[in-house]
């Protein structure tokens, strides 16, 4: 085939390989995929009008409200033989209000309006009634429900609610999104765990107390976790009952809505962390059996079933499945105005193996072929077509650990569509670098290509920590770097002892180290940027309920007698630098320096220079360091200063004067005294 004119793809989604050859073996695979992708959207448009109109199927099934006032609820339930709306308005009446049912196996009703009042009142629970063959009777929540609540007191099950509050109550946007972040800068949160109080936080504490936090470290996008509705809390929200459910537990839809609301008026993005890898097995109040049939929504027999996770997987393949998961996704965009998502469980998606059992070397051959779910990858190629087409500034990040190329390029070239995807890999070299290597042992060579080592064009979140790393069982950075010194020596009125003196050394440099090499955007998990110094525990048998670990204890690092302060400024300094500077969304970093023996790092990015000496005794005085643009150049980050914590050894005055002479291949050089674990950032002086 002849190569397409210059800045145009070839038609058929091979315009991958013109960005990575490595990829010509593969060309049938990636014409078969884009050829799938190209007839859903064509059976779309001529079904259902495009995927604009396909994608508001909630306005469509589950509740919705005529402007008299009255209700209709559809529900799509093909193996159901009867179906009735029960509730507590017809005081459970199975035969009060019959459902009627279409050739395409969606149940029907109209509710209507009495004088102007719906004829099922604000915060009413309610059920749908099924006969299925063999004459069962089954009862369900509804799968488009909008609300559900739990009383432990009485049932773990949840309670479906009509969410349909007056006007009045209802909360009203004020702020636009705000404009597409040039770099990504992520504070990943969890509501439920916002506070030091040995409870479930709420969203208006969140939006009182953690927006205000959020805005001042510098943080400008925050990835909520556990939103969508999960009958277990345990389960970090990765267990979702309801997809349409904001969690009950932390108030109400409302009350979310004003959260979103106020961070998009302080200038923060606000993304969700979706699952559609994915669904809760619950049978009363998830989709699991919802009509009897074990293969509504998912694959039937073993295809339909997570071995590792115990849940249910999706029929992506399927036309009403399809509807039901790209309409979520603009549900949450429309009704709450998220600003777009961090998909959970991409490589599970990716894979009929989901990634069990496999550990991915980067051949390219282990990304296609018949270990490929085509079906689920046409379906992420689709989400983001849509979400992009539609919100021009929404940001889509998957979290897939095998590295699956063109997982971040356009579907017009063969991509699957993701702004960015997560570089996983990077805290696993953490944890290995501190469980098995002593300090001189780091290969400096491969922190720097770890850090580098990703795909051309495709942008990437770094972090230096995963959220799961904070679970029981598990253990941070800080926890890895302090140990029980973290319990007694963390204050300013003890001894900085030598343990204590590493863990905030390491810790600073570790996160500095990958904001500024490790990719496009950068992600933190809320308590580990000052080193929280508790594992988290969720509420269960197991631990009496208890709430002691199921918190972050954010107010240490307002006790001015803590150590964990200095950590927490730090990581303010470098957000704020970030944003001055912009070298997230800068070319990737040119490393100069790579010295084993002093255990020396050097690169330049965003006309920065970046200094690290991960040398656990060598001190380095007129230490030369190549850099391409003369001038004089200032301190503009130093981990050593005493306001993070450290020991002040260089003077924030000091200016460093470049020499006309190449070094390391760069045209200049300058010289500087870098002490043990120390990293110096500096910038010319005319962009101070």
């Amino acid at each position: 085939m002849a190569a397409p004119a210059s800045g145009e793809a070839p038609p058929d989604g091979t315009g991958v390989i013109q960005l990575d050859p490595w990829l010509e073996p593969f060309r049938g695979d990636l014409k078969y995929r884009f050829a799938k992708a190209q007839e859903w959207i064509k059976k779309i448009n001529q079904t259902e009008g495009g995927l604009e109109k396909f994608s508001r199927g909630y306005e469509k099934f589950g509740f919705t409200f005529e402007p008299d006032g009255s209700i209709i609820y559809r529900e799509w339930a093909p193996n159901a033989e009867q179906a009735s709306l029960i509730g507590e308005f017809n005081n459970w009446n199975r035969d009060s209000h019959p459902m009627k049912k279409n050739e395409y196996g969606v149940w029907e009703l109209r509710i209507p309006a009495k004088d102007g009042v719906p004829g099922i009142a604000h915060n009413t629970k309610l059920k749908i009634s099924m006969v299925i063959p063999g004459g069962e009777r089954i009862e369900r929540i509804p799968a488009w429900i909008t609300r559900v609540t739990q009383d432990l007191s009485v049932s773990p099950v949840y309670d479906a609610v009509l969410w349909n509050p007056p006007k009045e109550e209802r909360y009203v946007f004020k702020n636009p999104r705000p404009p597409y972040p040039k770099s990504v800068r992520i504070y990943e949160a969890h509501v439920g765990i916002s506070s030091p109080e040995l409870k479930v936080a709420t969203y208006k504490e969140f939006t009182k107390n953690m927006l205000p936090r959020i805005k001042y470290l510098g943080y400008n996008v925050i990835q909520l976790m556990a939103i969508m509705e999960h009958a277990y809390y345990a389960s970090f929200g990765y267990q979702v009952n309801s997809f349409f459910a904001a969690s009950s537990r932390y108030g109400t839809p409302e009350d979310l809505k004003e959260l979103i609301d106020t961070a998009h008026g302080m200038g923060i993005t606000v993304l969700l962390d979706v699952v559609h890898s994915h669904a809760s097995k619950n049978v009363l109040d998830g989709l699991n059996m919802f009509d009897g049939s074990d293969h509504l929504y998912f694959h039937e027999g073993g295809k339909g079933r997570h071995e590792l996770w115990d849940s249910r997987l999706f029929n992506y393949g399927h036309h009403e499945v399809m509807r039901f998961l790209l309409s979520n996704l603009r549900f949450w965009m429309e009704e709450y105005q998220f600003d777009g998502f961090r998909f959970d469980g991409v490589t599970s998606m990716l894979y009929v193996h989901h990634g069990i059992g496999t550990g991915f070397s980067g051949g390219y051959h282990e990304y296609f072929g018949s270990s490929v779910d085509v079906e689920a990858v046409v379906y992420l190629m689709l989400a983001n077509e849509m979400l992009h087409d539609i919100y021009p500034n929404c940001i889509t990040i998957a979290e897939d650990v095998s590295g699956m190329p063109a997982l971040c390029l356009k579907l017009s070239l063969g991509g699957i569509g993701f702004d960015y995807r997560l570089a996983m890999a990077v805290p696993d070299m953490y944890i290995k670098l501190l469980k098995e290597k002593k300090d001189d042992e780091w290969d400096i060579g491969n922190i720097a290509f770890t850090l580098t080592n990703r795909r051309h064009g495709e942008k990437t979140i770094a972090y230096a920590e995963s959220h799961d790393q904070a679970l029981v069982g598990d253990k941070s950075l800080m926890m890895w770097l302090a140990d029980a010194e973290m319990y007694t020596h963390m204050s300013v009125l003890t001894p900085l002892t030598p343990t204590i003196d590493r863990a905030l050394s390491l810790h600073k440099m570790i996160r500095l180290v990958t904001h500024g090499l490790g990719g496009e955007g950068y992600l933190n998990f809320e308590g580990n940027e000052f080193g929280h110094p508790e594992w988290l525990d969720f509420p269960r048998a197991g631990n009496d309920n208890s709430f002691w670990y199921a918190r972050r204890q954010l107010n240490l690092t307002e006790d001015h007698l803590l150590r964990y302060r200095f950590l927490n400024e730090f990581d303010r300094t470098m957000q704020w630098t970030e944003e001055k500077y912009g070298w997230l969304h800068s070319p990737q970093a040119y490393i100069s320096l790579k010295n084993e023996s002093d255990k020396v790092l050097v690169f330049e990015r965003a006309g920065l220079l970046w200094i690290f000496n991960f040398h656990p005794t060598n001190s380095y005085t007129d230490y030369r360091v190549g850099v391409d643009v003369p001038g004089v150049y200032r301190i503009v980050i130093d981990t050593d200063d005493t306001e993070f914590g450290g020991h002040g050894r260089n003077a924030k005055e000091t200016r460093f004067f470049t020499t006309d002479m190449p070094w390391n291949n760069r045209k200049n050089f300058t010289q500087v005294y870098i002490p043990t674990r120390t990293a110096l950032v500096l910038a010319l002086e005319s962009t101070l």
